[in-house]
This record gives structure tokens, C-alpha cells and sequence, in this order.
């Protein structure tokens, strides 16, 4: 039940614009990243006497979650929305739940036969709101919508439906409409489009110079389509982009946020910031100005603030000081109330969790789409070939060598000791040697024997993967020079793969996936092994 707006002190509905980064880990011993997630007494705290409105999650199992999800409800008085980054399935973020691949792989199968594509694109935003609302989230943080028109792009890249405004458009309407047959809410992002950056505004603020002629022909038309298609809130870039504002980014601008948004596309639901921790704001605009001016910006809800306390501080000074009106805070709230007013806050229960998450349907979707869109290079012949070449080796006691690059092995989500990368190689007899970003020397690596070359590079928020690239091409050209490639995976990117397909010679096998995860790995080694 919510309470009435007018029966809460400004402090108190100023807490409800508040969402907080947490672990959704159980224990404070677990928590991995200490400095944006508090210990769970300042969480309590921040919940069950500020008030904040909602918890955005990461890390822990899908059963852990859906522990954590009570506990944060139990506190709360007035009911959590409580989010997720889960672009590509619950089971991204919380192991156990279904992984999807990342969306640009409908993209590709979209551009083959766009009724499949829209077809597994709903099914993705069906499956993710039903998973989500299993473990208690109720606020999925998807679609991105934007358009990845730049192969260089660290921080969107394969998270994007694709490199056209229409195929994005379709894909996340798709995605959208399935998510929508559960009570959930669905974010479109990150606006007015982070599409065309080479910079990771995690780290640093990218400036995007396109003419307003060029923004309202690829930029913001996936918005419109979602906008249409009713999405529910809309995500703020930290990106300055001149043609619209040519003094502030767009989630502390009033004539992107306001102007553009709200009046000229007519979007009536929940504005949120993108992270206020980022680098691209955080930085340049402190921790409780920058909040102040996404709210003078027109935005509703104010996603992790570098100090929740602090943020609900200076906010009501700026109401005191008639920086900000009391209506333009009750504004807010009521939109926020209209959002809870949708969703499910209902406890979770250990019999809806397991007979609503990584179900047999929606892992053989999975299946389903990285067969789809899965690349296989190379002659039949040279298919057919490299198994009986494999035991051939074997049998005359050759050493064969599986080399993996990954960009950081300590904090690899799809690799260990039971990854399919490694099991299924050893089936067929390869030895395992693994290389990433932090490996200084290479040169005890084995490049005179027959060698399987597997690639894990991706954009990734906060890691560029510029330096991995170019080590693992280093290594890819040795082994062709050496003759020692036998044959090559990527997964992840598919401009990587361009870069280094051209100069693989047909009769080495290869094979591209989108996805990295175990399932991912599995299919591509089969298709590799003829298994």
C-alpha cells in the first residue's frame, strides 16, 4: 500500500527519488565492490529510516537474490522498485537464471528473417520480466536502445539491437511487448543515444557531435518506437552532445531531459539518471551538485548517488533556498507512485522461484539463438578434417595446445574449471593455457605445436578491450606465420572477429558467437568438433 504523497515530510519524498546500489550477496564479508555497495546496516538504514525508493542489485546466485529481495522489502514501509541491469537475462548477473546472448545477435538473425528475430526478441523480454519477478526484481533496467553505429564503441557495442535505427526499433518494441505481459517496468536507454562514442562514460564524458538533422534520423527514433510502444521509464546518457546543449551532458540538462524528451517526444513516465557515481559526472560535477541539476534537468529518480544521505540533504536545501519548488518534487513522486502502483512488490516464494527461472523452454531459446546466430568460417572439408587431424595428433602423440585470452581472469563470470572452453577441449585432447590483460610475457607460449585459438573480447563497461585486441592479434598472425593455428573462436565482438576473419585462411576452421557464457562456448565447440 502506498502511502499519501501529502502525508510525507519533503525529506521523505525526496528519499523516494533515491535508488541505492547494493550486493545482492547476503553477507557484508561477500560484498565485491565496498565503495559503491554499503554494509548491510547502512543499507537497513538507508531503506527502513530514509525511505529511499528503490535498490538497484548485482552479483549473488538467483536463490541468493531471491532472499535478498524479501529482506528488502521487509524493511521498507513503503513498497521497493528493485532493479536490475539484466540486458541479456537474469542469469547475467545472477548466476543460475537464464543468460541470454547479447541482444546484438538478434540483430543478426533479425536481418535473415526479421519474424524469428522479433519473435526471440519478445521471447527474451517475456522470459527476463518472469525470471526477474521470480527473484523479486521488479524494475528491469532494459532495453538499450541504443544505436551502435561505432565499432569502436567500449561501453554499448553488442549490448545495442544493431547498427540501424529500424532494426534497434524493432528489436526493442519486441522486447518491450514480451516483458510487458508481467508486472514489471522496462527501461529504454540510455537517451538521447550513446550509440556513436568511443569513450565509456563510466570513466570520462564523451561528447557526441551530430547536427540535430543527423540525431532525429538515428538517435531517437528507437526512443519514439519505445516511447510508443510503452516503455515505462527512460534512462539518462552522461553524454554532451553541443546541437542540443553545448554546455551541459544530457541527465543535467533541462532542454534534453524536459525540452527534448518530455515535451517534444510527449514521454510521461519515470525519467531516471544513469548512474551518478559515473566518472562522466561524479567528476566533473560533484557528488551533491550533480544531483540538484538532474532534478533542475527534469529528471525523476536519481540512480546511485555518491552519498544517498548527503543527495537527500542537498536536495531539500535547494527546495529551503527556492533553487527547486515543492511541486517540482511532488511531480516526481507522483509519477513514481504511479510506477510502483504497477509493479509487483509480492514476497517471493521458494515454490514461484524455481518453477519460473532457467525453465527447459527458455534455455533452448537460448540454444535457439546462438545456433541462429552463430558464424562458421572455413571450407566443409576443413570442418569435416580437424577432428580426424585431432586424433591423428593424439595418436602420434602430438601436444595440442588450447590457448584462451580473456581480458581479466580473476573476475571472469564464464570461465573456470567447468567452462566448456576447457572441459570440451580436453575431451579431444588439448592442453590448457590461459592468457589476459595482465600477462606480461608470452613467450613461454607454446607456438609450434597445433594450436586451438579462443578469444574472449567484448565492449565491456569500465574495461576497455583495445590492449586484449591487439595482443590477441599478435598472437593470431604468430600462429599463422608459425603455422600453428588449427582453429580459432571468437567470442563476443562481432567488429573483432571482422578484423581478423579477413586474413584467416579457409582451410582453418573458425567459429563466432555473440555470447560468451557457458552455454555459448558449448555450442560453438560442438559446431567446431561436429559433436
Amino acid at each position: 500500500m502506498l502511502p499519501d504523497i501529502d502525508k510525507l515530510s519533503l525529506p521523505e519524498q525526496v528519499a523516494q527519488m533515491i535508488v541505492v546500489r547494493a550486493s545482492g550477496f547476503l553477507f557484508d564479508h561477500q560484498i565485491q565492490y565496498p565503495v559503491w555497495e554499503p554494509p548491510a546496516a547502512t543499507l537497513q538504514h538507508w531503506v527502513q529510516d530514509l525511505g529511499v525508493g528503490g535498490v538497484i542489485l548485482l552479483g549473488g546466485s538467483a536463490g541468493e537474490l531471491a532472499i535478498r529481495t524479501q529482506q528488502l522489502q521487509k524493511w521498507a514501509k513503503t513498497p521497493l522498485l528493485i532493479a536490475a541491469d539484466i540486458e541479456e537475462g537474469v542469469g547475467q548477473r545472477f548466476s543460475g537464471s537464464t543468460w541470454f546472448p547479447p541482444p546484438m545477435a538478434l540483430a543478426s538473425i533479425f536481418r535473415k528473417d526479421q519474424k524469428l528475430g522479433l519473435d526471440y526478441a519478445q521471447k527474451m523480454g517475456a522470459i527476463t520480466a518472469q525470471e526477474a519477478l521470480a527473484i523479486g526484481i521488479n524494475w528491469v533496467l532494459a532495453p538499450v536502445v541504443d544505436v551502435n553505429n561505432n565499432p569502436d564503441n567500449p561501453v554499448i557495442n553488442v549490448r545495442a539491437f544493431g547498427e540501424t535505427p529500424d532494426e534497434v526499433s524493432q528489436l526493442a518494441c519486441a522486447f518491450i511487448r514480451g516483458a510487458k505481459t508481467h508486472p514489471v517496468l522496462t527501461t529504454a536507454k540510455h537517451f538521447p543515444g550513446h550509440g556513436d562514442t568511443a569513450v565509456d562514460s563510466h570513466l570520462d564524458l564523451p561528447v557526441i557531435p551530430h547536427s540535430l538533422q543527423r540525431l532525429a534520423e538515428v538517435e531517437l527514433p528507437p526512443f519514439a518506437a519505445a516511447i510508443a510502444s510503452g516503455v515505462d521509464t527512460v534512462m539518462s546518457a552522461h553524454l554532451l552532445i553541443p546541437s542540443l546543449d553545448p554546455q551541459l551532458p544530457a541527465t543535467l540538462s533541462h532542454k534534453i531531459l524536459t525540452g527534448l524528451l518530455r515535451q517534444k517526444l510527449g514521454f510521461s513516465g519515470l525519467i531516471t539518471t544513469d548512474a551518478l557515481v559515473m566518472g562522466a559526472i561524479a567528476n566533473r560535477y560533484g557528488a551533491t551538485e550533480a544531483v540538484v541539476m538532474a532534478l533542475l534537468a527534469g529528471a525523476d529518480i536519481l540512480l546511485m548517488p555518491v552519498d544517498p544521505e548527503e543527495a537527500i540533504s542537498a536536495v531539500c536545501t535547494a527546495v529551503e533556498s527556492g533553487r527547486i519548488s515543492r511541486s517540482r518534487i511532488r511531480e516526481s513522486v507522483e509519477r513514481i507512485w504511479q510506477a510502483k502502483s504497477k509493479v509487483s512488490c509480492e514476497p517471493v516464494t521458494t515454490t514461484g522461484f524455481i518453477e519460473r527461472t532457467a525453465q527447459k523452454d527458455s534455455l533452448e531459446i537460448v540454444g535457439e539463438i546462438l545456433q541462429q546466430s552463430q558464424i562458421i568460417h572455413g571450407s566443409a572439408l576443413a570442418l569435416e578434417q580437424l577432428i580426424d587431424v585431432i586424433k591423428l595428433n593424439n595418436k602420434q602423440k602430438v601436444n595440442l595446445y588450447n590457448i584462451i585470452i580473456v581480458d581479466e581472469i580473476i573476475n571472469c563470470a564464464f570461465l573456470d574449471k567447468s567452462a566448456p572452453v576447457i572441459t570440451l577441449t580436453n575431451q579431444v585432447g588439448y592442453k590448457i593455457q590461459i592468457v589476459d590483460s595482465q600477462t606480461q610475457n608470452t613467450s613461454n607460449l607454446e607456438e609450434n605445436h597445433p594450436t586451438l585459438l579462443q578469444v574472449f573480447i567484448r565492449g565491456n563497461p569500465f574495461r576497455g578491450s583495445a590492449g586484449l585486441t591487439k595482443a590477441a592479434e599478435d598472437l593470431f598472425k604468430k600462429l599463422l606465420t608459425t603455422k600453428g593455428l588449427q582453429a580459432f573462436v571468437l567470442y563476443g565482438s562481432p567488429y573483432v572477429w571482422q578484423q581478423f576473419i579477413h586474413i584467416l585462411p579457409i582451410e582453418i576452421p573458425g567459429v563466432f558467437s555473440y555470447g560468451q557464457m557457458p552455454a555459448a562456448q558449448d555450442r560453438a565447440l560442438r559446431t567446431l568438433f561436429g559433436m
